[in-house]
């Protein structure tokens, strides 16, 4: 390292500019399906955040940011999470396209929005909703739904 006298001065450095970093913006279209299944596994084995972090050893905070994608989730924590909600690792992987195919993307991100919904305190509430309907009524709350989605697609043109 070059020391400088209290006489001298140090060349300046050029003034980074922040370009953004695009792989930390961005989540990873894999790492957000895989939180999509670490939360939707969680709820159907009725399992809290904070009860799913201490039987994997993380805090409540943590498993957030699994279940988002902001944080990727390690292979021994994919077993770890396996383990603590009793599935097998790969259901984790459950609706992914080929890797060798690029065709599937398209539907796989149509997916993972449906996931996302449904994932959601609204998405699940509709849901348990809909389910406690005969399933005549459901029919026609389908049928009221697909009018709706109508109407606002011609009002958008």
């Amino acid at each position: 390292m070059k020391r400088y006298s209290a006489a001298q001065v140090r060349p300046s450095r050029p003034a980074r500019t922040e370009q953004p970093n695009v792989a930390r913006e961005s989540v990873h279209p894999v790492d957000r399906h895989v939180g999509q299944q670490i939360r939707i596994r969680r709820m159907q084995s009725n399992v809290s955040l904070g009860d799913l972090g201490a039987g994997i050893g993380v805090s409540l905070q943590q498993v957030q940011k699994y279940e988002s994608g902001k944080n990727r989730v390690s292979a021994s924590m994919l077993y770890e999470l396996a383990n603590c909600l009793k599935i097998p690792v790969s259901r984790f992987f459950e609706g992914l396209p080929d890797p060798e195919t690029t065709e599937d993307q398209q539907f796989a991100a149509e997916i993972d929005e449906k996931i996302a919904y449904i994932s959601t305190a609204q998405g699940r509430r509709l849901i348990e909703d809909v389910l406690l309907l005969s399933p005549r009524v459901r029919s026609r709350v389908v049928a009221l739904v697909s009018s709706l989605v109508d109407d606002e697609l011609e009002e958008q043109n």
